[in-house]
């Protein structure tokens, strides 16, 4: 069905309904209306790398995560195979009257926010830092999860969030008011938006908590009608963020009480209230607050995207079953995304290992054997989930474990268990040729605001630093294997390799120095362990690429409630001493050279030759990459990010790589009023930001 039969559908509905049932419709748990054949529904789902919150199914790697794999493809499958299970648990609650919560086909997801400032809790559910890459990965995920059937029935509705100045700080977001100058809405904080609803034609949209530039996000004039639904034409649905618009008289103070919220949210064309909010707009009504008018426009809306489900007729997606959910084709997707993920830092000439040289591992750390580790937040329950130390005991000959430390805490045992578990660990790397060092951080120091256990800082990180038991850990074991070889002159060295568990910057300086390799893991999902330990053995190799900078200290960055990009991100940075690895690093078992770059004209576009040599001895799977650059350096900008492709090369191997650019790639700049100007842009490639050839 197209989106015009479906509206035209829509109104024919809703002109039936009285002003009670429309407003009812307009609740994220909207109820049954029995006379008309509608059944309740509930709005409220999630998505964010997998089904999630409903029960067992697919997780895969964090956001974070799938976006260090610079892989649009990629990203299409996981939202086609979330968007199949999402279908499926739907069809199955359905057959058994369950209508609630995480079991409906409108999910709340991606998360298209920039990871602006690496203390933001949050900003492992995005896809990084440049806006450029989060548009790419967010359009093929929307698509994925947006699929039709042969009569224009879709399998799931996408929605991006959260529109659109929002990045925190958490412990303020109820009452925050995010300034932000039009240049760097319309450089950073709308393109990926704006691409969702361009090129993916996203069905949702979902506001933000705080203010953006005085007014709430949920209830923006300009934001929502003048840009999203005027220069854009979105023609979809826009929810509010759960209990967002309670906001609006309690924290923000705009309104004096719940109806004037209610009715200020539905009059600016917020459709959806995740919330209670609503439950007043009859009062609303009553007091000539809102219009019968804006409240039927926003349940038409609604009940556009629920004929385009398909929720009136049969569709195709009406087999889709619990046959359909946890597949081995799944699992499958999940160990692929997971290897590509993974993004090697260092390599000291030891990776990949050899089994036969190396077949004894300590693996250690109090992320080692943690499920937490591999979920991220948002995630569903997958039917296995494979820690690293599984990983490793199903790829190794032998593996000593050993916890090390808690997370995060020093003496929840009292000092001897903490001491002991120290004492394991060491034992164990005594009696391995190499230890695997499991560290990082998981979903309750790094999260959502009032969901995470690290509530003094309401989910945001203080630092970059490890928690302090994890770094008295990663000493002691650098010091045992240093000891040892030192003691041992002459004979096989003992190695470490540290892996990270973590969905965001932490201040590697230590492990960068004294580890002889480094990956970074993120939250990796439900073939993790898997994932790292073929990766570590040389089953697999290396390919993920960081979707943001890792910096060496928070210190140095602008205040985190500054929301002004100066001194942001890879784009905008003005310190670069303070940057431990840069945007687009990753490193391969071999080595390969950008030989040269050259712009070429191929009819009315512009085409970058790229000339790449594999000069190792290893097969590698690199991203080549190009960035665009003003070339008034006046206006403060580094090189940006406008194109990439993944690329195999033999050992040995040297290729020639097209990519065509379109005139919008490299002519335009954005003035200070937020409007597109053509100006000459540098060309450069590259396999990270730092390293560039011009072009």
């Amino acid at each position: 069905m197209n989106k015009k039969e479906a509206r035209k559908r829509a109104a024919e509905l809703v002109n039936k309904m009285t002003l009670d049932e429309m407003i009812s419709q307009l609740r994220y748990d909207s109820p049954e209306i029995k006379r008309l054949g509608v059944p309740e529904y509930n709005w409220w789902n999630e998505g964010l790398h997998g089904a999630a919150r409903a029960g067992t199914a697919t997780v895969f790697p964090q956001a974070i995560g799938l976006a260090a794999s610079f892989d649009e493809k990629l990203l299409k499958q996981v939202g086609g195979c979330t968007g199949i299970e999402t279908r499926a648990k739907y069809n199955e609650a359905s057959k058994h009257g369950d209508r609630d919560i995480y079991k409906g086909l409108t999910l709340w997801a991606p998360n298209v926010n920039i990871f602006r400032d690496p203390r933001w809790g949050r900003g492992h559910e995005t896809y990084g830092e440049d806006p450029y890459l989060t548009g790419r990965l967010a359009v093929n995920f929307i698509k994925g999860v947006q699929q039709k059937d042969k009569e224009g029935n879709v399998l799931a509705a996408a929605c991006a969030k959260h529109f659109a100045v929002h990045s925190g700080p958490e412990a303020e977001r109820h009452r925050f008011n995010a300034v932000a100058t039009k240049k760097d809405m319309f450089s950073t904080y709308l393109p990926a938006f704006e691409a969702c609803v361009k090129e993916a034609g996203v069905l949702g949209v979902m506001g933000a908590y705080n203010r953006v530039n005085g007014d709430p996000a949920c209830a923006h004039d300009y934001l929502m009608n003048e840009v999203l639904r005027g220069k854009w034409g979105f023609d979809g649905y826009y929810t509010s963020d759960c209990w967002a618009i309670r906001d609006f008289h309690e924290w923000h103070k705009i309104t004096k009480n719940v109806e004037e919220s209610a009715a200020l949210a539905v009059n600016t064309g917020c459709d959806v209230n995740c919330g209670c909010s609503y439950l007043s707009l009859q009062k609303a009504y009553s007091k000539g607050l809102v219009k019968k008018e804006a409240i039927k426009k926003a349940a038409v809306n609604l009940f556009t995207i629920r004929y385009l489900l398909g929720m009136f007729d049969k569709t195709k997606f009406d087999d889709l079953s619990l046959e359909d959910v946890d597949t081995k084709a799944n699992r499958k997707l999940a160990y692929k995304a997971a290897a590509e993920s993974m993004v090697l830092l260092e390599n000291k000439n030891l990776l990949p290992l050899s089994k036969s040289e190396y077949s004894k591992l300590a693996v250690i750390g109090p992320n080692a054997d943690s499920i937490g580790a591999l979920r991220g937040n948002y995630y569903g329950t997958s039917s296995h989930f494979v820690t690293a130390l599984e990983g490793f005991i199903n790829a190794a000959p032998k593996v000593y474990y050993a916890e090390g430390c808690h997370l995060c805490k020093d003496r929840t045992d009292g000092l001897a268990r903490a001491e002991n578990r120290l004492s394991e660990a060491l034992a164990a790397v005594e009696h391995a040729d190499a230890a695997i060092l499991c560290l990082g951080l998981d979903e309750t120091l790094e999260g959502e605001e009032g969901d995470a256990g690290n509530l003094s800082a309401s989910g945001d990180k203080r630092d970059l630093e490890l928690p302090a038991p994890q770094k008295r850990l990663l000493e002691a074991v650098a010091k045992s294997v240093e000891n040892y070889n030192k003691e041992n002159k002459g004979e096989k060295e003992k190695k470490l390799i540290v892996c990270i568990f973590a969905g965001s910057n932490l201040n590697l300086k230590f492990a960068k120095e004294h580890a002889d390799a480094l990956i970074q893991c993120w939250y990796p999902g439900e073939e993790g362990g898997n994932a790292l330990a073929d990766l570590i053995y040389g089953k697999i190799k290396p390919q993920g690429k960081l979707p943001l900078t890792f910096y060496k200290s928070a210190d140095k960055l602008p205040d985190f409630t500054d929301y002004s990009m100066k001194g942001r991100t890879y784009r905008y940075l003005e310190d670069k001493e303070n940057v431990l690895y840069p945007f687009g690093y990753g490193l391969t078992y071999s080595e390969v050279e950008i030989k040269k770059a050259v712009k070429k004209k191929a009819g009315e576009k512009i085409e970058i030759e790229v000339s790449l040599k594999n000069k190792g001895k290893e097969e590698a799977v690199e991203t080549l990459q190009l960035y665009a650059e003003p070339k008034n350096k006046n206006k403060g900008e580094n090189p940006h990010l406008i194109a990439f492709k993944k690329v195999k090369l033999k050992a040995g191997e040297e290729i020639k790589v097209k990519l065509p650019l379109e005139e919008k790639s490299f002519s335009f700049i954005i003035d200070e009023n937020g409007e597109k100007v053509v100006g000459e842009m540098e060309i450069y490639a590259g396999l990270n930001s730092r390293d560039l050839v011009k072009a």
